[in-house]
């Protein structure tokens, strides 16, 4: 049965903004009192937690489609539709948020930050809100757009200051479980820690966290025995323990050997961009099971040769609690001079102010086609735009293409070569396909027309007084040509009875 879980894809859906209402309000005496029509609610987010009570994603491993509310529809009198709940989902500390092509998002690594991972759906407007002098009594509302939706991957890295790195079996877990009140998972077989472990530990008056992951063998760094699933988690430490057993009766291992490999497999493994590679840190060697006579042997001979590599050696026992002491307060120093040092060198916050319109908020891409070129909006405005549009009334089309053209998408267009009648898509994909037309951009507030319709739309247009006349003559020419051919046919006719 599983019960630690340090990776998962989420399959995420946010809420569908509420679409707005048309209505118009009616009063004794008034029966058309103006718009009252509201708003669509706001669909719900999907926000990420950093909880330092939860440990795993276990529950996200079983439960991997999560979805927040959606927004409620706005009414008339005013009345604007519910807010969509929110979901929030607690993770751990350390989880980092990746997109399913391996961008990370976010790196929580701060108990109680938050990350919007799937922004809910704008809620639409209603006919109220879109009134304006011009345009007193919209016969159309805005449809509310939908949620972010997709697939996001969620990596743990453990958050601790110490990492204890060993071969299985080397005694890690029941050093956890010594110098702490953790209580790991302790057999004499390899592979018994599947998952880190966290202890805490008071040294003096430092306090730190020292983690139990599991162990190395030669070739994790490429994916061998628990490969990445270890390493992953000694990224984040700051100081490294070397584990080293000297009561182990496979053949051929030994302290020097256990440690050229482990070191071997620090070095292979690249870690993040910004962060200090895994053998540049301090580093500790524990000989353990010195409680064995022969262990004890085998640490006074390796010794000498591994403080002639520079590193400090502590002999020690879990079963006699031999050297703990010692081994706890060293990494207490280093951890506190590591945290003094952070600290100096802590940058101070910098505010940026970066106006709004300094960047474009869409841009025309000229792709070629079957059927001659097709010019592709993009931008999130015209986007959103078309999502809000209810193409059933001419009304709110007409308001969707004063939009596009306030906003420059015309001139745009022709910048680029379009001419009428050209394919314009908006959006990625299939997108929403228009034969472009641009008799369309004119200012629909100074037009009168039933709510609900736009004169620009209609296809019937009211003929000129010339072709009125050219009309009539070709009928009058017709009717001329008529009479002729059936004057003939009698005369003709009469002629045969004559004769």
């Amino acid at each position: 049965m599983v019960t630690f879980v340090d990776q998962v894809t989420l399959h995420l859906r946010a809420g569908k903004g509420g679409n707005g209402c048309v209505s118009v309000r009616r009063e004794k005496f008034k029966p058309l009192a103006g718009p009252d029509g509201g708003n669509g609610g706001h669909g719900g987010d999907v926000v990420l937690i950093a909880d330092p009570q939860v440990t795993t994603l276990l529950s996200y491993h079983h439960s991997p489609h999560r979805s927040a509310g959606n927004g409620g529809f706005g009414m008339g009198d005013h009345r604007s539709g519910a807010a969509g709940e929110s979901l929030e989902l607690p993770v751990p500390v350390g989880t980092v948020v990746k997109s399913p092509d391996g961008e990370t998002l976010v790196d929580m690594i701060t108990p109680g930050m938050r990350f919007v991972a799937a922004p809910g759906g704008q809620g639409g407007l209603g006919n109220a809100a879109l009134a304006s002098p011009k345009r007193k009594a919209p016969g159309f509302a805005l449809l509310g757009t939908p949620g972010w939706e997709g697939d996001l991957v969620l990596e743990l890295k453990t958050v601790a200051d110490v990492a204890l790195v060993g071969f299985p079996s080397a005694g890690k877990s029941s050093l956890v479980a010594a110098v702490s009140a953790a209580r790991p998972k302790i057999a004499d077989y390899p592979f018994t820690t599947l998952h880190p472990n966290l202890g805490v530990v008071q040294a003096g008056d430092v306090r730190y966290t020292i983690a139990d992951v599991p162990g190395l063998i030669e070739g994790a760094s490429e994916g061998r025995g628990l490969g990445l699933e270890f390493l992953r988690h000694v990224e984040r430490c700051t100081v490294l323990v070397h584990v080293l057993d000297c009561a182990t009766l496979e053949p051929g291992r030994d302290p020097l050997s256990d440690l050229d490999v482990i070191l071997a497999e620090l070095a292979a493994y690249p870690v993040p961009e910004g962060q200090v590679p895994l053998l540049d840190r301090p580093q500790l060697i524990a000989l353990n099971k010195i409680d064995v006579p022969e262990a004890k042997d085998l640490a006074d001979l390796v010794r000498p040769e591994l403080e002639a590599r520079g590193l400090r050696v502590f002999e020690i026992s879990t079963v006699s609690r031999t050297g703990l002491r010692e081994l706890t307060f060293a990494l207490g120093d280093l951890i506190a001079q590591h945290r003094t040092e952070q600290a100096a060198a802590q940058p101070e916050e910098r505010i940026v102010i970066r106006p709004k319109g300094s960047e474009r908020e869409f841009s025309v891409r000229v792709e070629g086609g079957s059927y001659g070129p097709l010019y592709r909006i993009i931008g999130d405005k015209p986007v959103r735009w078309v999502q809000q549009t209810d193409f059933q009334n001419d009304e709110a089309v007409g308001y969707l293409a004063d939009r596009l053209e306030r906003l420059g998408v015309e001139n745009e267009l022709f910048r680029v070569g379009a001419t009428p009648g050209a394919t314009v898509v908006i959006g990625e994909g299939d997108g929403v396909v228009f034969d472009w037309q641009p008799a369309l951009a004119s200012a629909a507030e100074l037009m009168v027309a039933p709510r609900g319709s736009d004169p620009r739309l209609d296809d019937s247009t009211r003929r000129t007084t010339a072709q009125r006349r050219e009309r009539y003559h070709e009928r009058m020419d017709a009717k001329a040509d008529a009479r002729a051919e059936l004057e003939a046919e009698r005369r003709a006719g009469r002629d045969g009875a004559q004769g």
